[in-house]
């Protein structure tokens, strides 16, 4: 390992003030992903600044009756809290669905929003990457790319976002709070993460001197209640997804969709919103065909690069299960209701 200085500020101010004075610093939350990337030798941080003990672990309900939780909420809190699992359904299963229960325990909500990739090549440093090192190439595009991009690839990188978490989060409309030496800002959730573009080593709008201090969720809703989430992977616990979708259906007097969530994860360089596919599935039937249609419309453009080409089949049908899913709890609920 690469030597390092190490500090543990004692409030977020501190921990600005850490990030202005020592440029190439990094935070360090549940250390799940950042260790592992230190041990490999793919992230060599001239300092590390440990935010484990400021106050950014707590869960509380919003002014208008959404929920924010702090960006050290620990994974098996956020999917076990109360509120999550009863009014955001898809986003306690979508965490339940990400890592073991050792793991969770340790991750954090800040930490999952900056996951890095999971690509072989990536976190391989023999291997060339323009994501380490931009303008050395991406390997994946000719190699051994199973897991990677069918959708907002770029030239310079084909690379996918690990999480689950934040596929639900997406969904949901999160909003992500930021603070920094400017002050404070929010970004909207699907804003948040960046396709590659040419410049893959940048893959978020936090700037380097920012810390993530919680994400809002917004008031829970039909939608928001009834969601779901389908993780498809080579096996059935502790594997990245090979597709997931998050979905919510509400439906309308009628019968149809009055009003739709998807997100995608194992498909893009981010968690891929689907909103073109949910306006055609707005104001018509909840149908089979109609499902399968939304999920075609999603893959119109996808690019397949050998090993991954079967995801460009697969998204669709996983967009079928999850709004179907989706739809036998509406039902259901509505059932419920009369």
């Amino acid at each position: 390992m690469t030597p390092f200085t190490y500090h543990k500020p004692a409030s977020v101010a501190d921990a600005l003030a850490l990030l202005a004075d020592r440029p190439g610093a990094m935070l360090l939350g549940g250390g799940t992903n950042l260790v592992d990337l230190m041990r490999k030798g793919v992230e060599t941080p001239d300092h590390l600044v440990d935010v484990q003990d400021l106050p950014l672990g707590e869960i509380s309900e919003t002014d208008d009756g959404g929920l924010r939780i702090g960006a050290l909420v620990s994974n098996t809190a956020l999917a076990a809290h109360d509120r999550v699992r009863r009014d955001y359904r898809m986003l306690s299963e979508a965490t339940l669905a990400g890592a073991s229960q050792q793991l969770r325990n340790r991750a954090t909500t800040g930490g999952n929003l900056l996951q890095r990739t999971r690509c072989y090549y990536f976190t391989e440093p023999g291997y060339p990457c323009n994501k380490r090192e931009p303008g050395s190439g991406c390997p994946a595009k000719d190699g051994f790319n199973r897991i990677h991009a069918i959708l907002g690839e770029s030239d310079a990188c084909i690379a996918t976002h690990p999480s689950d978490m934040c596929v639900a989060m997406s969904a949901l409309d999160a909003v992500v709070e930021i603070t920094g030496p400017g002050g404070d800002r929010t970004v909207p959730f699907p804003d948040f993460h960046l396709l590659p573009g040419d410049t893959p080593n940048v893959e978020t709008v936090l700037e380097p001197d920012e810390i993530i201090t919680a994400v809002t969720l917004p008031p829970p809703s039909d939608l928001s209640r009834q969601s779901v989430y389908v993780k498809v992977r080579d096996r059935q616990s502790y594997a990245f997804a090979l597709v997931s979708v998050a979905a919510g259906l509400a439906l309308g007097a009628d019968g149809q969709v009055e009003d739709v969530r998807l997100a995608l994860g194992g498909v893009a360089h981010k968690p891929w919103r689907a909103f073109d596919a949910e306006s055609l599935l707005r104001g018509g039937p909840a149908s089979d065909d109609a499902f399968r249609q939304a999920g075609q419309a999603i893959v119109a453009d996808a690019t397949g690069y050998g090993h991954n080409d079967f995801k460009i089949p697969l998204a669709p049908r996983t967009v079928a299960v999850a709004l179907g899913k989706a739809l036998a709890r509406a039902q259901r609920a509505s059932g419920d209701a009369r």
